[in-house]
């Protein structure tokens, strides 16, 4: 198989079509957000949101009579939103830790959301689904609705860059210029909830962590700049993206999965020609 063939037969069909883009998308909103998750330490914060959607989506497919479709968008927005929520109130006066707190609502939220949708007989394929991602059950209006929510995001990111930037590397400044912290943090943790929920029927929850973390953390190793390092991690996320998609279909692995083997493959790459670069450099 020549390589035109080998890139062209998976696109001719439009249902796969529709994954590629997703996972291209995907890739590049997942990486943008992700920069900030790792430059504020919020990996922990991005793994636990990522589980504490389920009880929102458990309640839209319960209501769609078991279907995994576009209204699990709005479940997940509703239960992700709330639970930023909930861990910016607990917070909101320092008496309890940010980590106790993002640790008692994620297992909360994702034990309830267990317990809904054991509640359908016949639940174990799409929780499957939910959990790992549906690349291939994605629709046009899907693709519609991720595009909006994701656009909507990178527009907001952009208005307020300098004052994300500020809150994420200096909190006394940002204090000292009176900027409401409080809610930009807010803001930013609803941010990473719609980017998991713009992710979900691609990766699924369990996977969401590595496109948060492992493209920002591999352009965090490569450059110092923040903007720079959302350029990076954002082609780092498209071309994990694209990889993944063609391994997945040549492999019939799920997409997810060779996406998040890619991002831990390039990862691991950059680590050692930087580690062994520093290495050469201090013996110069």
């Amino acid at each position: 198989m020549d390589i035109a063939s080998f890139l062209s037969e998976p696109l001719s069909y439009a249902f796969i079509q529709r994954g590629m883009l997703a996972l291209i998308l995907v890739g590049g909103l997942s990486a943008v957000v992700g920069c900030f998750v790792v430059v504020r330490g919020m990996a922990f914060f991005g793994d636990a949101l990522a589980h504490a959607i389920l009880p929102g989506v458990a309640v839209s497919y319960l209501a769609s009579g078991g279907i995994v479709h576009s209204n699990l968008f709005i479940g997940g927005i509703g239960s992700g939103v709330l639970s930023a929520l909930v861990i910016a109130w607990l917070t909101r006066n320092q008496e309890l830790k940010e980590d106790s707190a993002i640790a008692i609502v994620f297992v909360t939220m994702f034990a309830l959301g267990i317990a809904i949708i054991s509640m359908q007989s016949s639940y174990t394929a799409d929780l499957t689904h939910i959990l790992f991602g549906s690349i291939n059950g994605i629709s046009h209006d899907d693709l519609l609705l991720m595009a909006a929510m994701a656009a909507g995001t990178l527009v907001v990111i952009f208005l307020l860059y300098k004052e994300f930037l500020i809150i994420s590397f200096d909190l006394s400044l940002a204090h000292s210029l009176r900027m409401p912290v409080e809610r930009l943090r807010l803001l930013l943790l609803i941010i990473i909830a719609v980017t998991i929920v713009v992710s979900l029927q691609a990766v699924g929850i369990a996977l969401m962590l590595a496109l948060l973390t492992t493209p920002a953390a591999t352009a965090r190793l490569l450059v110092k700049r923040l903007h720079h390092m959302i350029v990076i991690a954002c082609l780092i996320g498209i071309i994990s993206g694209i990889v993944g998609f063609y391994a997945s279909y040549y492999l019939d692995v799920p997409s997810g999965a060779c996406i998040v083997l890619t991002l831990s493959a390039l990862f691991g790459l950059v680590f050692i020609v930087q580690t062994g670069w520093n290495a050469l450099r201090a013996k110069d």
